[in-house]
């Protein structure tokens, strides 16, 4: 069973000039382990996919089956409590993190939320959590504002994994940093995947990012997937000629992997 399934996932924004279908009879699936690139130009729908995967907004019809459950028939308090095992890392860190709180509040808040463990049993997890991520004990009573771009998205990853999640998804996580920061970003996630046997949902404009970080990968145009597959067949001979025009327009290959470090087989950052 997969760990993540969509059948037929519909999201329509209704308008004064009419209707805009930015997710449009998706259907997808994603294996335990795995990570999904989901790609396409602004406007295609990918932050509206991710979202409708955790529900963070509600699709018109179509299924949602994380891990077994129908994630769209759990009650609203059922929700909140499954919601420690499906998480998600922004865009924009500094936007995402408030700027009221310190970072061991930031990244104690899901916990506290989730209702695990008392308040130095937390405090243990955070300090753990921040260290994993590559942010020592020094940051924990710092403010989003003292901390640079990178280190605010390693906040918002520690976030997103303290409650131990099953399925992270990852929403241009590295698209508002500069290329080494990026690729600093990138190997920590792949350690992450790798220690933690997580499962990411990777939505990227960037063709390269997702060429060296991702397993599979679906092209997105106007709210469908136009193609799907193993991420080095689909970008290295792609058949759809949206797929063709993207991979076009992308940067070329050897700057980029030479930052950011060699891959393995299944083409991912190693």
């Amino acid at each position: 069973m997969p760990l993540l399934e969509l059948v037929d996932v519909t999201k329509i924004f209704r308008t004064p000039h009419g209707e805009a279908r930015a997710v449009d009879g998706i259907t997808l699936s994603v294996e335990a382990g795995e990570t999904l690139g989901v790609i396409g130009e602004s406007g295609s729908g990918k932050s509206t996919l991710g979202r409708l995967i955790l529900r963070l907004a509600e699709p018109d019809s179509g299924s949602v089956v994380i891990e077994g459950q129908d994630v769209l028939a759990l009650g609203r308090g059922e929700l909140r409590r499954k919601r420690r095992h499906w998480q998600i890392v922004f865009q924009e860190p500094f936007a995402s993190l408030n700027p009221r709180l310190t970072i061991r509040q930031i990244v104690e808040e899901p916990l506290i939320v989730a209702r695990m463990g008392d308040r130095a049993e937390r405090r243990l997890r955070v300090l753990a959590t921040l260290e994993e991520v590559g942010l020592s004990a020094d940051f924990m009573d710092r403010r989003p504002a003292n901390l640079s771009g990178g280190q605010q998205q390693r906040v918002g990853i520690a976030r997103a994994l303290v409650t131990n999640p099953s399925l992270v998804v990852l929403d241009e996580p590295t698209s508002s940093l500069d290329l080494t920061i990026r690729a600093s970003i990138l190997r920590t996630l792949a350690r992450l995947r790798a220690s933690r046997g997580l499962t990411y949902v990777f939505i990227s404009h960037d063709i390269e990012t997702v060429r060296h970080f991702c397993s599979t990968v679906a092209v997105m145009h106007r709210g469908k997937i136009v193609e799907t597959g193993p991420t080095r067949d689909v970008l290295m001979a792609p058949q759809h000629p949206y797929t063709q025009s993207l991979i076009s327009a992308a940067l070329p290959v050897v700057p980029y992997s030479a930052v950011v470090g060699s891959t393995n087989s299944r083409g991912q950052i190693s």
